[in-house]
């Protein structure tokens, strides 16, 4: 199975290169992103990889980050907010503000992760995910390939149709490095307070944002390519 998968990927990231050679994967550091990223570096694709800190990320995260160095030789670029969104945000809306209301929660998104990715996307010509169809409702319509309008670039998702058993296979299978807290329940890792252990039954995102409704659990990373015209 694993096989397959991983030839398939291959074979999906090349012919992207062969199409916008300028590429970038945009990486949470979740499982599906390591399986991306153990990839690039074992094949030695010419693909950069960034990811997005916010400041509030929890700290077995970061001790991914060095474990991905170890491992790899390779470290992967960050991208911060900007000291004065993240000081203007605060100011509004205090330290917490976005347990209060979605529209809060939203701006603290858009400080803490949307602006930063525009930044990072920036000169690009396309970017890939790791997301999954299977992941929550609002990433079962998506595609693999689409024109990315809101940053002018082609957006690639080579995972989408992939389990999380099949992810996890492939982990294991080439050990590739992964967050800790996924030993503990958490599908889902993003900012620290706003992520929890899901309960058996639950859909893999329903840990982010519980208090909210599983319709608006996105944090507008990939919400920006919705009016976008597939290729």
């Amino acid at each position: 199975m694993s096989i397959s998968r991983i030839d398939q990927l291959e074979q999906n990231l090349r012919a992207w290169l062969l199409r916008t050679p300028v590429l970038s994967l945009a990486s949470s550091l979740g499982a599906e992103d390591m399986v991306i990223t153990d990839l690039i570096c074992r094949k030695n694709l010419p693909i950069r990889i960034f990811t997005l800190d916010t400041g509030r990320l929890p700290e077995p995260t970061y001790r991914l980050l060095d474990r991905i160095f170890e491992h790899y030789g390779r470290r992967i670029e960050v991208f911060w907010p900007a000291q004065e969104d993240v000081e203007e945000l605060v100011k509004e809306q205090g330290v917490n503000g976005f347990y209060h209301s979605l529209a809060a929660r939203r701006a603290c998104c858009g400080a803490r992760k949307v602006k930063p990715l525009a930044r990072a996307l920036s000169g690009q010509q396309g970017w890939i995910t790791g997301l999954r169809r299977d992941q929550s409702p609002t990433r079962s319509d998506l595609v693999a390939e689409i024109r990315d309008e809101g940053h002018g670039l082609m957006k690639y998702s080579p995972l989408l149709d992939w389990s999380q058993e099949e992810v996890w296979a492939v982990v294991k299978e080439y050990r590739v490095p992964y967050n800790a807290l996924h030993d503990q329940q958490y599908a889902s890792i993003g900012c620290a307070p706003c992520t929890r252990a899901i309960q058996s039954g639950e859909d893999e995102r329903a840990g982010r944002w519980w208090w909210e409704s599983s319709h608006s659990k996105e944090c507008g990373l990939h919400v920006v390519s919705e009016t976008a015209t597939q290729e």
